[in-house]
């Protein structure tokens, strides 16, 4: 038989967590605190493991937030009303605690992508990169215009085939014709540069 829902509420209502049966009204010396603290801490480290997997806490992550925990729980320790229940003030901690973990994580970028560009200057690069060019604008002065433009419209301005047809005003066919023609006499004189 499954207990109503106001016998529930009253046995929550009528609950007391271990380490809350003391006697409230005697006062604590640091020390008695930092037991009682630990003592309520540990009976429960089930209930608080499984919360923080709950509330979306990785499993790696959950010890170090554990131990968050426990030092939010020692530091705020004094204001906790002890005649309440533990569960529910632990759980609104493991809430807060998660949620600035998954805030700094979201925060956080990974050192592996960061890319931090050199502030010298490559001399060796920026020489090769003209001389590439030089040899590339030399190579397209070899291949005759008509090629070179169809070429140059395809290959460096990413113009679509059909498109360039449109433009030249040519057959589509014409069009593939002299971009093959075009990519052999390039590589030929690109080839014959460099040697």
């Amino acid at each position: 038989m499954r207990p109503q829902a106001h016998d529930v509420m009253q046995l929550n209502a009528n609950r007391r967590d271990p380490p809350f049966s003391d006697d409230v009204s005697s006062p604590l010396t640091p020390i008695d605190a930092d037991e009682a603290c630990l003592r309520a801490f540990q009976d429960e480290l089930d209930y608080i493991h499984r919360t923080l997997l709950r509330l979306g806490a990785l499993r790696a992550d959950v010890e170090d937030l554990m131990q968050d925990l426990f030092i939010a729980l020692r530091g705020s320790w004094h204001r906790c009303d002890k005649s309440r229940p533990l569960r529910p003030y632990l759980f609104g901690i493991a809430f807060r605690i998660v949620a600035a973990h998954r805030r700094k994580r979201n925060r956080e970028v990974p050192l592996g992508l960061v890319d931090v560009p050199d502030t010298q200057v490559d001399v060796d690069a920026g020489l090769r990169s003209k001389q590439a060019r030089r040899l590339i604008r030399a190579a397209l002065d070899g291949v005759p215009l008509p090629r070179r433009a169809v070429l140059i419209m395809h290959e460096l301005d990413d113009v679509p085939v059909a498109e360039i047809a449109l433009q030249l005003k040519i057959p589509l066919f014409t069009v593939y014709g002299r971009l093959r023609t075009a990519r052999r006499e390039l590589a030929a004189a690109v080839r014959r540069a460099v040697r």
